[in-house]
């Protein structure tokens, strides 16, 4: 069998299947399209689940691909052992109703044997047990000897997830030979060991399971069959393992020369080396498909991997941000197959550059927080001590379990869950419902009822039929005055809510009926729903009528959306081609625009891209629409929305020379009808996830009013005759607060000074220490920080703990002098142990902590625990 590379295995299998008549398709991107089943792509039948489902009609009955997968489930053992990884191409031909196990039986043994040239006597097949038709194929059609197969039971072979299709499976085996073997006689397909590998799967699907056991033949069978590329890989260059692929290999030999370690050298450096060669891999592939770092979802399996890499190149001593340096390997490896990792390579090194260098800054504050923990000699790390170090030190729960399980500590990860879903809550709380007047009943109430025509690209104002009424989530033959409904057109010139960009308002009449529309959106089925309230008269399905939609309430909408466009184009000229669309609102009154960049906007770049907006704007450029084929939009360059997918056809709007995307909003005509553009606010919204929120038009004229009202009204309080007098006044009363302030802090240092004989007086010996412990009532937390300060400084041998409170706020302040530390004493676990008592918590390094308490009641009791705990924690 001759050596390929991996890049060459995989041309070799597309290009094999496109003779036969299959038509090649791109990767699909790693984040799912509208199944939320999912949270990253994990096998090559899982984006076309609905081409198998008959949901969604197939571009061609054969196809073939090689898709990016991602699997988490395993990712604490990937590099503890080599055959564990998160990243995967999975190599499939797939038939929706076409060819079945003839063809697929045939042009596997055929690619395998003559284009790959595999020695036939390396070769073993595994059939379902009672698949009697796949035997007689492979072994009277394809010419497989009856004695390399072997029939399997339900659980190797036969795929079947719940209720729906389902059927068979024949799997390609390869003998790798005795070396790879565990030596036992009875050694042979199905034995855990490395000897008999499994590298393809082909699942004749031709049943449809009941769940029950019952078994109905499919009309239409199908054909899924999956290779993995790197596992075909290792078989081709006889490696051992995936790591040693050469595309897989150059990786770590890039990152050896960065550590300065060679692979195989020492088993635990080794660990680490295939933890950041898999995972830079990943985050590479899941930033070019628009992942970006977070706390949830798919973000927080990006975050997780991206800090999991840095740690263990702590490990292998590189002490500074390094994995964007790999990037370049991984898409010089990858790059010809996958070409979104060339034209994202700039973004991919920004996100885990900022990623890294953000981990990096509090990576030590939360080692040591842990090392303190480690020190302490307990056995569990509390639920909310691991929950703070993920949300205040960006230490995701698996690498802190990684850490402790080293040192032979658990964590309570069920009370970690817990203060997460906490969290989640109270966020999906604070969350409303925005879209609170749209049905959102039964699409099968309207099966039967075609998709509405949109005519509103051209026309404000259309005549119309009614389809369709419903009330109360039921279909009516009428509606009357003072219902609430949904009206179904035949066709509407009403925009339905998408993209970003609200449904329309208007009116639909037709004698003295009117019905207010407050919302619009629209079904998968294409159908338009128009929901309002009926202001008088009755309407019946089948009358004709009159829909006009608010002309206002469009043309500010319009502005807003093309001013979006004018604004995304002008972030990626002055920031970089990064810049992308992570989400927007375009209404009457706003445009919301969310997109990818790491850091605020200075006031120098907010100032340059308003003014390109409003350069383009004043320059009264034509705005055009035009639908084409997406072939030819892509070849124009047009911008498309990350994780859309798009139909052959498409409608493109562009700004000449400027702006260009596909869109299927409502725009003006000439940038001049926008008027102006004014950006009011810029925020993060996300880690990595910057917002511009501007106006346009009229609303440029109603900010600029109210601003001026609000320095009118400024000028007044201050007591000025002229406003513009006012940054000068604040200025004036900055300088006279950081005065106070001084004052204040001289006051409280001469407190603390004056407190000093009067607390020593209080101490009590612990061996060869003394401790205070005091409820300072009515003193605020600086001012105990102060005392602790002068006292330690001043008697070394002194531990001190302070309980102040603020309202319903209890806070302990600890301290240790240097001559107690050197005893064993610790301020941040003496601190801890007392929270506790109160059902607080805390810590903080040896000379100084501080620790968060709950029950005030409590608080005489854990002082008075003080000397106890700081005995013990001597020991």
């Amino acid at each position: 069998m001759e050596w390929m590379s991996l890049n060459t295995l995989r041309e070799k299998y597309l290009a094999f299947y496109e003779s036969k008549e299959h038509l090649r398709l791109d990767s699909f991107s790693l984040v799912p399209n509208n199944d939320k089943s999912l949270l990253l792509i994990n096998s090559g039948m899982a984006p076309m689940k609905k081409y198998f489902t008959g949901e969604i009609t197939p571009p061609k009955k054969r196809v073939t691909t090689c898709q990016k997968c991602i699997r988490t489930p395993d990712i604490e053992s990937v590099g503890k052992t080599a055959r564990h990884g998160t990243f995967f191409e999975m190599l499939g031909n797939f038939s929706f109703g076409d060819y079945f196990k003839h063809e697929a039986t045939a042009w596997a043994w055929e690619f395998c044997t003559k284009v790959l040239e595999m020695p036939v006597d390396k070769l073993w097949i595994t059939i379902y047990q009672d698949d009697d038709e796949a035997f007689d194929i492979w072994t009277k059609e394809v010419g497989v000897s009856p004695d390399r197969i072997v029939r399997m039971g339900k659980e190797d072979n036969f795929w079947e997830h719940g209720t729906g299709p389902c059927g068979p499976c024949s799997e390609l085996h390869y003998d790798r030979g005795e070396k790879y073997g565990c030596g036992k006689p009875d050694c042979a397909i199905g034995c855990e060991c490395d000897r008999y590998v499994e590298f393809w799967n082909l699942v004749f699907t031709q049943f449809d399971s009941d769940g029950n056991g019952n078994y109905t033949p499919l009309d239409h069978p199908n054909i899924d069959t999956g290779m993995g590329l790197e596992r075909l890989a290792c078989i081709s260059q006889g490696v051992d393992n995936i790591f040693e692929v050469d595309t897989i290999q150059n990786i770590m030999k890039h990152l050896s020369k960065i550590c300065g370690i060679t692979y195989k050298a020492d088993e635990k450096s080794d660990v680490s080396m295939r933890v950041i060669t898999d995972h830079i891999r990943s985050t590479s592939f899941m930033i070019a498909d628009g992942v970006m770092p977070s706390n949830e979802g798919r973000g927080y399996v990006l975050r997780r991997l991206l800090r999991r890499a840095a740690r263990h190149g702590r490990l292998l001593g590189i002490e500074r941000p390094f994995l964007v340096e790999l990037i370049d390997t991984v898409v010089g490896e990858s790059g010809e197959a996958y070409p979104e990792l060339k034209t994202k390579m700039a973004h991919i090194k920004m996100v885990v550059g900022r990623e890294e260098e953000s981990f990096l800054k509090t990576i030590d504050q939360g080692l040591g927080r842990l090392n303190d923990f480690i020190a302490s000699g307990e056995k569990v790390l509390s639920g909310e001590e691991a929950f703070k170090l993920n949300d205040t030190y960006g230490f995701p729960l698996d690498l802190t379990c990684d850490i402790l399980e080293e040192k032979g500590i658990s964590v309570d990860v069920e009370g970690f869950k817990k203060l997460m879903q906490e969290q989640k809550d109270r966020a999906r709380n604070a969350r409303k419902d925005s879209d609170t007047n749209a049905w959102k009943g039964d699409d099968s109430l309207l099966e039967g009822i075609d998709a509405t025509k949109f005519v509103g690209y051209s026309e404000h104002k259309a005549p119309a039929t009614i389809n369709a009424i419903i009330v109360d989530g039921e279909l009516v033959s009428s509606a009357t005055d003072g219902q609430n409904a949904t009206i179904v057109l035949d066709s509407t010139p009403f925009y339905a809510e998408s993209g970003g960009q609200v449904g329309d308002f208007g009116t639909i009449r037709s004698g003295d009926f009117v019905f207010e529309v407050m919302s619009v959106n629209k079904n998968g089925n294409g159908i338009f729903l128009h929901n309002g309230k009926v202001v008088s008269g009755a309407v019946s399905v089948n009358d004709c009528v009159f829909a006009d939609v608010n002309a206002n309430t469009r043309s500010a909408t319009c502005r807003n959306h093309t001013s979006a466009h004018l604004l995304q184009a002008a972030l990626r000229k002055f920031l970089g081609e990064h810049v992308e669309q992570a989400g927007q609102l375009v209404n009457k009154d706003e445009v919301r625009f969310d997109f990818t960049h790491f850091s605020a906007l200075t006031p120098e770049e907010l100032e340059k891209v308003e003014a390109e907006v409003n350069r383009v704007i004043l320059s009264g450029t034509s705005v055009e629409t035009k639908e084409m084929p997406i072939e030819q939009a892509k070849a124009m360059g047009a911008m498309a929305l990350f994780g859309e997918k798009y139909g052959d056809t498409v409608r493109v709007v562009s700004v000449k020379d400027f702006s260009t995307e596909l869109c299927g909003g409502t725009h003006v005509t000439n940038t001049s009808e926008i008027g102006l553009f004014k950006i009011i606010s810029e925020s993060s919204v996300a880690a990595g996830v910057r917002r511009i929120t501007a106006v346009t038009g009229v609303g440029v004229l109603k900010y600029l009013d109210e601003y001026k009202s609000l320095v009118i009204k400024t000028a007044a309080e201050f007591k000025l005759a002229n406003p513009m007098d006012i940054a000068s006044k604040a200025a004036q009363l900055n300088t006279e607060l950081k005065e106070k302030d001084r004052q204040i802090s001289v006051l409280e240092s001469k407190l603390a000074a004056s407190k000093v004989s009067e607390m020593m007086v209080s101490a009590v010996n612990v061996g060869d220490v003394r401790v205070i412990a005091k409820f300072l009532k009515q003193t605020d937390v600086s001012v105990a920080r102060t005392i602790c300060d002068a006292i330690k400084s001043e008697f070394t041998d002194t531990v001190l703990v302070f309980a102040t409170t603020n309202g319903e706020k209890l806070t302990f302040v600890s301290a240790c002098g240097k001559n107690a530390i050197e005893k064993g004493c610790h301020a941040g676990n003496i601190v801890r142990e007392v929270a506790k008592i109160t059902g607080g918590n805390g810590g903080g390094k040896p000379d100084a902590a501080m620790a968060g308490g709950k029950d005030l009641s409590k608080i005489e009791d854990a002082l008075e625990k003080v000397t106890e705990i700081v005995a013990n924690l001597k020991k």
